[in-house]
């Protein structure tokens, strides 16, 4: 079982519910919550959550290491295919989500052609890119120094450009939507109160010292988990570079692009079944639960 959907949408709380009344134990499929010390901004489940419901691919990696879709996924299929309880997968990231249940194969690494790519400025290696795909921006972000890095490592290793993976995928998925592992999935969105909604999770996550979680981890963030949103603008803060109003600010709005994406990623899949929203905890709990056993169209 799956429950998708974009951030602050409600999905641990739904998957924690529906895993408690199942004896399931729940998947994150979520490419920050990977990381030890991230905490309080990835909305990692509490302790008191975990000592609940059995959390897995949580806290694998400590922050100053990479953990690529690649490792996830094999991390992933290998709990499934050991497990003897039900299993809800719940998450935002839909890379990771269809990396788990789809047949998704990625492009290998070279720690040597990445490590000489490493050393290129940012503003060389976003060049080099534009050079070799002149729209390479429709399809990632160009101020991300990790991703604009990976394409090229990419490029170097396959031949491939974003442009032409990018077609690749669009092929993919007019192609179909043929599970590797067979599942059922319900999709939360929250539609226009998200705005409303991000902004209260955004200022929880300030009184329970998210940038005070970021100073503590500053020295020890790599490329990777450095380019989370929140972690990303409080490091700006932390150097003293903006203030934290407008550090928050920043994330505020990250985050809703963020949401923007993700909404566009999950709503392209037909699988997903989209239950009404409702602000009404018990609710959203209810419906969800019908939708699994049958009980709601």
């Amino acid at each position: 079982m799956a429950v998708v959907g974009p951030t602050a949408s409600a999905k641990t709380e739904v998957a924690m519910g529906l895993a408690e009344r199942m004896g399931a134990e729940i998947i994150s499929v979520d490419s920050m919550q990977v990381y030890r010390g991230m905490d309080i901004g990835v909305a990692k489940p509490s302790k008191k959550m975990q000592a609940r419901v059995r959390h897995h691919l949580i806290d694998l990696v400590e922050p100053d290491e990479n953990f690529t879709v690649a490792e996830f996924q094999r991390t992933a299929r290998r709990l499934i295919a050991d497990s003897t309880v039900p299993l809800i997968v719940c998450g935002g990231s839909g890379l990771h989500f269809r990396a788990v249940v789809d047949p998704y194969s990625f492009p290998p690494h070279d720690p040597r052609i990445r490590s000489d790519l490493d050393r290129l400025a940012p503003a060389e290696a976003r060049a080099r890119l534009l050079e070799a795909d002149p729209d390479a921006g429709s399809h990632l972000d160009l101020c991300n120094p990790r991703r604009v890095v990976r394409a090229l490592e990419v490029l170097s290793l396959s031949g491939r450009t974003p442009t032409e993976r990018a077609e690749e995928g669009r092929r993919r998925q007019v192609q179909g939507y043929e599970p590797l592992i067979p599942f059922r999935a319900v999709g939360l969105d929250p539609d226009e109160h998200v705005g409303a909604r991000v902004a209260a999770r955004l200022e929880a996550m300030r009184k329970e010292g998210f940038l005070e979680e970021v100073a503590g981890l500053a020295g020890r963030l790599g490329a990777t988990a450095s380019q989370a949103v929140g972690y990303r603008q409080l490091l700006a803060v932390v150097r003293g570079e903006i203030t934290e109003k407008e550090g928050f600010r920043q994330t505020e709005r990250a985050t809703l692009d963020l949401v923007k994406r993700q909404r566009t990623f999950f709503r392209r899949d037909p699988r997903i079944r989209w239950l009404p929203w409702s602000q009404d905890p018990d609710e959203r709990l209810a419906m969800a639960w019908g939708a699994f056993s049958g009980g709601v169209t």
